[in-house]
């Protein structure tokens, strides 16, 4: 694949272009040239866009794609198009299908469903047989096969003897244990954050006390085996506050929040919608704010868009038996802009590969050119043209968002809209 980038931006701060207009000659898939203006003697492909920028390219660590056994809600192959189409050239993938991909040969298939695509797939096993939290699955197997991390979606790890037992022995070969933070006894039947909002509308409440109770349990777990762990998700200030201290301890231990646990509150949950029934649930602005506040100062180590589609027939429903989950992936970059700096939400976007082992590329000459294409300026509503994915499960429609993706160049491959 050769191309040639004209006038962009970079925003990259290990670039040795970081804030200049340039043009980027791209060779074989690598970066040989960055200069103010390059010829194209060899007649390469010109991508001209309007106020185009490009950073590194933008990773997310927790996406859910349906395939195998849920392809009426999203397939893999359109899962990663709709991440290229938003900016990602790398996507964790959740073992939530059907099987969950809990062994070598799980990890092995949705693999090769991704092969020869610009977006890498990463997928994550299950971290017990079947995610039903009894048994451990076969952690070092599927590192083998080349799974980055071990996680259960949404499903709490309730035995702490086995969650012991999997930071124990996933640190034999550098695993990282993600657990879900939610204790189920105390969450109960809760569907929405337990405070004033779910009394009025007689919804059942899920505490705050559910996530730090959890939270707390496996920071315990983690400073008494000295292993490797990673928290999806965190929801509540007390959740921050109590991963900042275990990080004062030089614990090991890395955290995510979800994008829209950034931006909306249960006030928005007064119209019944669906649409805003997620795990953990929507808390309130004080936690939204210590949320906000974590990323800025280090303590939340990514964000994610927690990509979750699901159809019609599991979504418009009665609020209590509706499936949790919202797609993210679209509404991402424009979501984040409306809180930070363009910088600021380019360097949220780009973090978090290496805790999951994922190699960087920065924008250098004779890097592999793993990059976004992107308009930090627009301002529009969110809208359904605006998805891409099977199924149409967005929080975000309504929205007003700023800036939109044009797409990426990754794995020797241009993906424009």
């Amino acid at each position: 694949m050769n191309a040639l980038i004209k006038s962009a931006t970079v925003v990259d701060s290990k670039s040795d272009f970081h804030n200049e207009k340039v043009d980027i000659l791209i060779e074989k898939g690598l970066i040989s040239k960055i200069a103010k203006d390059l010829d194209n003697p060899k007649n390469y492909q010109e991508i001209k866009l309007r106020n185009l920028h490009v950073s590194q390219g933008w990773f997310d660590s927790s996406v859910s794609f349906g395939e195998p056994g849920y392809e009426d809600r999203e397939t893999i192959a359109n899962g990663l198009k709709t991440a290229a189409n938003s900016g990602f050239t790398s996507v964790a993938l959740n073992a939530n299908s059907q099987p969950v991909i809990d062994n070598y040969a799980h990890i092995t298939f949705v693999k090769s469903k991704a092969n020869d695509n610009a977006v890498k797939l990463y997928p994550i096993g299950a971290l017990t047989q079947m995610s039903k939290g009894e048994d451990l699955a076969e952690l070092y197997d599927m590192t083998n096969a080349g799974a980055i991390a071990f996680y259960d979606y949404q499903q709490p790890i309730s035995n702490p003897n086995l969650m012991k037992i999997a930071l124990q022995y996933a640190s034999n070969f550098d695993g990282l244990v993600c657990s879900f933070p939610q204790e189920s006894k105390i969450s109960g039947l809760g569907v929405v954050n337990e405070h004033i909002n779910s009394t009025k509308l007689g919804l059942k409440g899920n505490p705050a006390l559910a996530e730090e109770l959890q939270v707390a349990r496996d920071l315990f777990l983690l400073e008494y085996t000295e292993g490797k762990l990673h928290i999806p998700t965190i929801s509540t200030a007390k959740s921050v506050e109590l991963i900042r201290a275990a990080k004062a301890k030089k614990l090991n231990v890395t955290c995510s929040v979800a994008i829209h646990n950034l931006i909306f509150t249960d006030d928005v949950l007064e119209d019944f919608d669906t649409n805003y029934k997620v795990l953990p649930p929507l808390r309130t602005q004080p936690d939204c704010d210590a949320l906000i506040e974590g990323l800025k100062d280090g303590t939340i180590d990514m964000v994610t868009t927690d990509h979750n589609p699901i159809d019609i027939e599991h979504k418009k429903i009665e609020f209590d038996f509706a499936k949790y989950g919202t797609i993210g992936l679209e509404s991402a970059f424009g979501a984040l802009q409306n809180i930070f700096t363009t910088k600021k939400t380019i360097s949220i976007l780009t973090q978090g590969k290496s805790r999951f082992g994922i190699s960087e590329s920065s924008i250098n000459e004779g890097e592999h050119a793993d990059l976004t294409l992107f308009n930090p300026d627009t301002n529009y509503e969110f809208n359904n043209t605006h998805i891409s994915s099977r199924s149409k499960n967005s929080m975000f429609l309504g929205t007003k968002l700023k800036g939109e993706t044009y797409g990426i160049i990754a794995n020797n491959k241009i993906v424009l809209k």
